[in-house]
């Protein structure tokens, strides 16, 4: 008999499977990141149509098989529509969506990864704050969150830069999209997120080349 467990998780990829089923990438809240198989979520009628994409946020059921997991309810608890509609938003997206993929496992504890990655979706939704500095916090606090945050010089920057670069790679979750920068600050911030990245993370992504 197969085990059915619940979880909760953000879809960070979906490709189709065969003539109507959908394979997804969900990275979950106590499982790390794992791959299911949504039986016939391309027919029309199916409960799976709509909400087996990316950027979908649910609370999920699932059967766990030998080699793989299959879907077998969705509870929708954000769509982040507003992210598919704006092209510049999408883009930003989905390369927020690459990035947690590149870093989490199945079975690791990614729940600050999960975590991080909600609220900068959220942020990018509001479109409160330019979609660049929420570029650099995500790519500063998720190098954080996986242990490489390199510590990187600060003498260069602007005493303001240094001290949201700080709070940047320390500020409860909650709080880390409630302040924005005057443009000279934010390039400093921005600039020096590159670098960490550059220095980090050695891998091309996709989104990222059409943003850039």
């Amino acid at each position: 008999m197969q085990e059915q467990i619940k979880d909760k998780g953000i879809i960070i990829k979906a490709e189709p499977i065969g003539e109507y089923d959908r394979r997804v990438v969900i990275l979950t809240e106590n499982r790390g990141k794992i791959s299911a198989f949504a039986r016939g979520a391309r027919r029309p009628n199916s409960k799976f149509v709509a909400t087996t994409n990316p950027f979908v946020f649910a609370n999920i059921s699932l059967f766990v098989g030998r080699n793989s997991y299959t879907l077998t309810d969705m509870e929708t608890v954000e769509y982040f529509d507003s992210l598919r509609l704006d092209l510049d938003k999408s883009m930003y997206g989905m390369y927020f969506l690459e990035l947690a993929d590149y870093y989490t496992r199945e079975n690791n504890d990614d729940k600050d990864m999960l975590k991080l990655l909600f609220v900068s979706l959220k942020a990018l939704s509001r479109g409160l704050i330019d979609n660049r500095l929420i570029r650099a916090i995500y790519e500063l606090r998720a190098v954080t969150v996986n242990g490489e945050f390199p510590g990187l010089d600060l003498k260069n920057l602007s005493e303001t830069a240094k001290y949201s670069v700080n709070y940047i790679i320390s500020a409860d979750f909650s709080r880390l999209y409630s302040f924005t920068l005057k443009e000279e600050v934010m390039q400093e911030v921005i600039d020096y997120s590159k670098l960490v990245v550059d220095k980090m993370i050695h891998h091309t992504f996709n989104s990222l080349l059409l943003i850039e």
